[in-house]
């Protein structure tokens, strides 16, 4: 089907017909051969080393501590691995527990930083491709890695400190924390004991696993255990997670069902501010800046990662750090009093943040976090004034306002639970529910009139440009909330109109909007692909001289590069009807047009 469709219909032989791919050397490298390769066992054979491993992790880190030179890095696996001196200075800072936090034993947290700027971001035409079925709340941000640590600090008198402290840390762009902390869970403790040769064979076993295809049952071996999983995409049902049944091996190996690849769990993580989730709902919904300051790393990152998930399937736009500490190279930037903070979400556990922080307008304050055997306690919303210290009590710090009134239910729901000794996995089941249908109730309303905006199809000729959406009114969508608000799904009572106005300025709808824009606009760009198709385009070209019939052809040529460069929603058939009215117009035209044209703009 020509060079445009290449992407989409790679040859039989497997060599992808000639695809431009720009790939940035020893990760995500020869991703056009995984794209090019069928499905199935064999489809490693003809990898480069290290491909698979790259589409699942960046690098392996091992950071200890050094009498002279505090933290650093250890080893780098692979060794080929790129990490710039300040993503490593990033890295050894966020790998440990702060001193004041007292981890003895064995501790997993996760932090997220910011990639070096002037760096390559990699382009990866089949990463890509398996980005685009995901959820949107789930897509990697190139701008980030996280980091998935596994800190052990035990006593070990033949040591200078008395302490042997080390951590093993996984470096991804995948933001998958339950199955990268079950895999530290596996290999971290065994590492420990046997050092470099283990760490080595794990990073071999990564190598062998298939790529993270959303919607596949995957098979990923680690050290004699087959963890199964499956990646969410787009098109499931939201709050549905299809099971993964613990199959029996007819081999030795043990298999390892993982009910989620990215799920924290919430009902723990919101324990100790219990009476507040909706208000923190509608902080995390709004943007606003938060602070959690937090005993340990393990409780600041989870806590942080609910807070982030509180409000899926909308995605949360604004930066957040499961873990921040004072060395962190944004530290100058976000504790700045000279501007308002900024809308970001920041996990801290250093006790200095107590002052440093005090100027952010809402504050939550966690203590250990256990599982309560009896009902929490009615906690006050605090006055800011009130936070002198990490040492103050656990509560939510704030003077804002809900716009919303409390739902009670869900309270009394949770606590009976409590009572019940219900399982923790299963309020957390019921607390999802309730936030996702806070989160549909709100944002259907803004669906509904943001589909108004596309133009009707009957506006498409093809002889025009794509029609335009219309502009997104503020006051129109306000006056549709009256007869379709979110009264038609939630029975919450409250000032939603204050809500959305708030809303209306905030990160999470500018990035979300963006989204929609660019769906409806690709959407409009793929309908008038199928006006041109249904045309008579040779016999369009008969009628017009020369110099019209070649610039139609190259604008068809460009259409169906945008088709395959945007991956627009647009049948195959359709595409390969568009390249047979180009072929067919080249062909009726003189020779020496013919040879110029087949030329141009096949690549």
């Amino acid at each position: 089907a020509g060079s445009a469709l290449s992407l989409r219909e790679p040859s039989p032989g497997g060599g992808g017909g000639g695809t431009d791919v720009v790939v940035e050397a020893g990760e995500d490298a020869a991703a056009a051969l995984l794209l090019a390769e069928p499905d199935g066992p064999d489809r490693c054979l003809s990898l480069l080393p290290w491909d698979r491993f790259s589409a699942w992790l960046h690098c392996v880190c091992v950071v200890g501590f050094d009498l002279e030179l505090g933290q650093a890095v250890e080893v780098i696996y692979p060794p080929h691995s790129k990490l710039t001196d300040k993503e490593k200075t990033n890295i050894c800072y966020l790998s440990f527990p702060d001193s004041n936090s007292g981890c003895l034993g064995d501790t997993q947290f996760c932090f997220r930083f910011r990639r070096s700027s002037g760096r390559k971001v990699s382009f990866c035409c089949f990463l890509d491709q398996l980005d685009r079925e995901l959820p949107v709340y789930l897509k990697k941000d190139p701008a980030y890695y996280y980091g998935y640590v596994y800190f052990r600090q035990v006593r070990d008198k033949s040591l200078k400190r008395g302490y042997f402290q080390k951590s093993l840390v996984l470096i991804s762009k995948l933001p998958y924390v339950h199955l990268f902390r079950t895999m530290l869970k596996q290999i971290a403790p065994e590492y420990f004991e046997k050092s470099e040769a283990f760490l080595e064979a794990v990073c071999s076993d990564v190598d062998r696993w298939p790529p993270p295809t959303p919607g596949k049952i995957l098979h990923l071996p680690i050290m004699g255990i087959i963890m199964k999983l499956r990646i969410p995409t787009y098109r499931d049902k939201p709050g549905t997670t299809p099971i993964v049944q613990n199959m029996h091996q007819a081999d030795a190996q043990i298999s390892m069902a993982l009910p989620t690849v990215h799920e924290v769990d919430l009902f723990r993580c919101f324990c100790p501010v219990f009476f507040h989730i909706q208000m923190l709902w509608e902080l995390v919904l709004l943007g606003e800046p938060l602070v959690v300051m937090a005993p340990s790393p393990s409780e600041s990152s989870e806590t942080v990662l609910a807070l982030v998930s509180c409000i899926s399937p909308l995605k949360y736009c604004s930066d957040f750090r499961p873990y921040f500490t004072i060395h962190d190279s944004e530290f100058k930037e976000y504790t700045t009093r000279t501007q308002a903070p900024p809308s970001v979400i920041l996990g801290v556990t250093n006790p200095f943040f107590a002052k440093t922080l005090q100027h952010w307008p809402h504050i939550i304050r966690i203590g250990d976090i256990k599982l309560p055997g009896e009902v929490p306690k009615q906690v006050k919303v605090k006055k800011l004034k009130n936070l002198k210290t990490l040492d103050s009590k656990p509560g939510v710090y704030t003077s804002y306002k809900p716009y919303l009134n409390k739902d009670e239910e869900i309270v009394k729901q949770l606590q009976k639970g409590v009572q019940q000794k219900r399982p923790t996995e299963a309020q957390s089941v019921i607390l999802r529910r309730y936030f996702l249908e806070l989160t549909e109730s709100f944002i259907i309303p803004l669906e509904r009139y943001v589909a108004s905006l596309m133009p009707l199809q009957k506006c498409i000729s093809p002889w025009k440009s794509p029609p335009q959406l219309r502009q997104f009114s503020q006051d129109d969508f306000m006056k549709t909330l009256e007869k379709a608000g979110p009264q038609l799904t939630s029975g919450l009572k409250g000032d939603w109109i204050g809500l959305y106005r708030h809303f209306l300025k905030s990160p999470n709808f500018d990035g979300w909007f963006r989204s929609r824009q660019k769906e409806m606009t690709q959407k409009l760009e793929a309908l008038h692909l199928e006006a041109l198709c249904n045309e008579n385009l040779v016999f369009w070209s008969q009628k017009h001289t020369e110099v019209e019939t070649v610039d139609l052809v190259l604008k068809l040529k460009h259409k169906l590069l945008q088709a395959d460069r945007e991956q627009l929603p647009v049948k195959t058939e359709t595409l390969k009807k568009l390249q047979t009215h180009i072929n067919d117009i080249i062909l009726a035209l003189p020779d020496d047009l013919q040879d110029i044209l087949l030329k141009t703009g096949t690549t």
